[in-house]
């Protein structure tokens, strides 16, 4: 579903992004961890066509997304780390707007809005105005929309900020019934239990390079197999790349 061909990100003199080869297959849940800084929403970015490789390509589902920018687009529901939502409008109109760029039906948008609406626990609020919402709501809100054309791939940059525990297992949920149904979730996150708990295959990127990839019992096995978790994986990963000499960056 994601094929990168040695994509790299430069600003100025400051390379973010190393050449990086990424395959995610059709029908998985894959997490894309790392620290801070470490290139991941770059990485994403270039993935759902916000921002253009300085070098390298990206395919989705067989389409560059260059070339090709439309329709490997109309493939995708991208939910960023700091979505925006018009607040002035209500969570069905904004709905109604999402589904027009899509170029959905008004029956379509109202049938598939409301079921999304329902799943979320925002029915009730559906004809609120989105400025009176709480974050958590607005993180549900943001999700039914990026669900709402059915997208082939989710991608999402920190979808668990602001939700309590019920909108975790939910979201959990929708992620592995879409991957059971053939659609693909790239999830970058912080939470390793979620990873470690719903990511078919996962990669671990500091400095815009990455350094581990795999099921998290093949990153286990290869670096460190007598750790508990992926977290404990995760951190013995980083410090022993901290460890490292640094490699130049132009």
């Amino acid at each position: 579903m994601i094929r990168t061909h040695a994509i790299e990100k430069v600003y100025g003199k400051f390379q973010a992004l190393f050449p990086l080869d990424l395959h995610v297959r059709k029908g998985e849940v894959f997490g894309f961890l790392g620290p801070n800084g470490a290139g991941k929403t770059t990485t994403i970015r270039m993935i759902s066509g916000v921002l253009p490789p300085t070098r390298g390509r990206v395919e989705i589902d067989g389409l560059d997304i260059e070339h090709h920018p439309v329709e490997a687009r109309r493939k995708i529901g991208y939910i960023p780390d700091r979505p925006y939502l018009y607040e002035k409008l209500t969570a069905r109109e904004f709905l109604q707007f999402v589904g027009g760029l899509f170029g959905m039906g008004r029956e379509e948008i109202r049938t598939e809005g409301d079921r999304l609406l329902q799943f979320h626990d925002l029915a009730r609020f559906a004809d609120r105005l989105i400025e009176g919402f709480s974050h958590g709501m607005k993180q549900r809100l943001t999700l039914s929309a990026a669900l709402l054309h059915k997208p082939r791939l989710l991608i999402v940059d920190e979808p668990m900020v602001g939700l309590d525990p019920k909108g975790h297992r939910q979201i959990k949920d929708v992620f592995r019934q879409m991957a059971d149904r053939g659609q693909t979730v790239f999830l970058s996150t912080h939470s390793l239990d979620v990873a470690q708990e719903v990511c078919d295959r996962l990669a671990i990127i500091r400095k815009g390079r990455i350094v581990a990839q795999g099921t998290y019992e093949e990153v286990r096995s290869d670096n460190h197999p007598n750790a508990n978790d992926l977290e404990e994986v995760f951190l013995r990963i980083l410090e022993e790349d901290f460890e490292r000499p640094e490699l130049e960056t132009v």
